[in-house]
């Protein structure tokens, strides 16, 4: 686990995709500021980022990374991440791949698409949400926590590959590609305190 303030540093390099999640001070992308972003390579290797109090809108060389059009971003619960990681650094984070998306369209046969039930269940691995709740904002972080927060990225490349698998197989991928496109205009209702769901309606 690499550990890092404000930023990464230039050398960090992710290929093809990156595992992406963060943690906030709440659920309220206006109210509740961006504290840590996580990110996994392919291969396993976690980098934490704390995002200070007065760091906000900076971190160049993270935001490169989080809008290079040829690295993937995977996320499990898209939607909050990157409304916040967009509203904090001005930016557009694509493209975008979500893991509870991708569960909700091929696993069905269930209505829980929690990232621990996943893991449970596709990859026969048990993580702890202990300190889910706990206080992200300061300085001072937790062992507990940084084990925590490397937790919710380090399954998302395999979690992937599992849910692909069975995309592929009932036929869903395609429909699951386009939800992944229009999250993007998803985020930017949110950030304008639209309701999507009255967009559609009569």
């Amino acid at each position: 686990m690499n550990f890092y303030k404000n930023d990464l540093p230039a050398g960090v390099v992710f290929k093809n995709s990156v595992a992406v999640d963060t943690e906030t001070m709440g659920l309220v992308t206006k109210r509740d500021r961006l504290c840590l972003v996580q990110m996994c390579s392919e291969d396993g290797d976690v980098h934490i980022v704390q995002i200070l109090k007065n760091q906000q809108g900076k971190a160049e060389n993270l935001k490169k990374i989080l809008t290079d059009p040829n690295i993937l971003k995977i996320f499990h619960f898209a939607r909050f991440d990157v409304s916040i990681l967009n509203y904090t650094f001005g930016i557009k984070v694509n493209p975008i791949y979500c893991t509870k998306i991708a569960s909700k369209l091929v696993r069905t046969y269930s209505d829980k698409h929690g990232l621990k039930v996943l893991c449970k269940e596709i990859l026969d691995v048990d993580i702890s949400k202990h300190e889910q709740s706990s206080d992200w904002g300061k300085e001072n972080l937790s062992p507990g926590q940084l084990k925590y927060a490397a937790g919710d990225v380090i399954y998302l490349h395999k979690l992937k590959a599992r849910l692909d698998e069975m995309l592929i197989r009932e036929d869903r991928m395609p429909l699951t590609k386009r939800c992944f496109a229009a999250l993007s205009v998803l985020v930017d209702l949110d950030l304008m305190d639209v309701n999507a769901n009255e967009i559609f309606l009569h």
